[in-house]
């Protein structure tokens, strides 16, 4: 009898404990973590970019890789993350008006490879360090939390996703202009960061953030593509909506993300974006933005800077302006400096509001 009651009791605890061990792997799959992610921040044109801002879902050891043949593009390969879906987004990092673009992206054996060309104004190719970031998910997400993205090819949607379980939509105004509707990711107020990525393999392309509206029911993004010259173009595009989440999809970790959305760009500042739902530290600092001279704006991400790390920039508004980071962030003590978010009209600098994001891969 002794022997069947300690049969019994070992039997009750291996089922409570598989029990334990399928309701968390439920949990986990019941949130938004990205399948794949990546990034980098490009200094090198042929070799390993700069380790300390690189980081990804692969496994310990290989690293990001960059070439550039004669004439581009530059072709950026993360190991292990083979994917021909989600979305990337690319930022110039450069002291005139550079912009980048992607070409296209698409698995290259077990590998990630993505295209990436970036032009002076003019629309002539110009060879200059960018940061880049690569990320694929699904799954769902309990609100407030929301995430979701489109890759739009120009004419329709290639990939999508929405943490929610809605389908996003698109749809074409006039030329170089859409209207992106994320359903189940709104809110009462304004609350979040985006960012857009023209995606282009035939022409110089611009693309920005040319609106935003929340409601409860949806978050609706106006993505505007301009050409070389200003001049509205109808492109495709890459577009992703976070809240309380990385520009990766992903949480805890990292524990150490931030974004803000400079929305008055002549203030002299230091001054914290309202509300604050735009104005995100996932450490519970205050993010502040602050005038460093004629279309330059000094962010501060404090209790968050931690190596390694990626900054995306997304210009704001109607018009073909565009926005870059002028020079590599600065991550120490827990504090991550971007000097200087720098926003063009052409080749002159100016006033401009943008978004920003910040993420640590910790």
């Amino acid at each position: 009898m002794l022997k069947s009651r300690k049969a019994i009791t070992g039997i009750l605890c291996v089922l409570v404990t598989l029990a334990a061990t399928f309701a968390a792997m439920a949990a986990r799959a019941g949130t938004t973590v990205p399948n794949r992610w990546g990034f980098a921040y490009v200094d090198v044109f042929n070799g390993v970019p700069d380790l300390a801002r690189q980081a990804g879902s692969w496994t310990p050891g290989p690293t990001v890789s960059v070439t550039t043949p004669p004439g581009g593009p530059t072709y950026v390969r993360f190991p292990q993350i083979a994917s021909s879906d989600g979305v990337v987004h690319v930022t110039a990092v450069s002291q005139g008006a550079h912009w980048c673009q992607v070409l296209s992206w698409g698995p290259l054996g077990l590998d990630l490879r993505v295209a990436v060309r970036c032009f002076r104004p003019g629309g002539f190719p110009a060879t200059v360090p960018f940061t880049i970031v690569f990320e694929q998910s699904s799954g769902l997400l309990p609100a407030p939390k929301a995430f979701g993205y489109v890759h739009h090819n120009g004419a329709v949607i290639a990939d999508q996703f929405n943490s929610s379980g809605a389908v996003n939509t698109v749809a074409a105004g006039p030329v170089g202009v859409w209207n992106v509707v994320l359903p189940g990711l709104g809110s009462a107020g304004r609350t979040g960061g985006v960012q857009v990525t023209a995606v282009n393999p035939s022409q110089a392309a611009r693309c920005k953030v040319g609106g935003w509206v929340s409601t409860p029911a949806a978050q609706t993004v106006r993505v505007r593509c301009h050409d070389a010259a200003g001049v509205p173009v109808n492109s495709g595009w890459t577009l992703t909506y976070q809240r309380e989440r990385a520009i990766t999809g992903a949480a805890l970790p990292p524990k150490n993300f931030a974004y803000t959305f400079d929305v008055t760009p002549a203030n002299p500042g230091p001054y914290a974006p309202l509300p604050p739902a735009i104005n995100y530290n996932s450490q519970g600092g205050v993010n502040t933005v602050r005038s460093a001279g004629l279309g330059l704006r000094l962010v501060t991400f404090p209790n968050v800077g931690v190596l390694p790390d990626n900054v995306q920039v997304t210009a704001y508004g109607p018009g073909p302006e565009h926005c870059n980071l002028l020079a590599p962030w600065n991550t120490g003590g827990l504090t991550a400096t971007v000097r200087d978010v720098a926003c063009y009209n052409g080749s002159t600098r100016v006033n401009r509001a943008s978004l920003v994001t910040y993420t640590s891969a910790r």
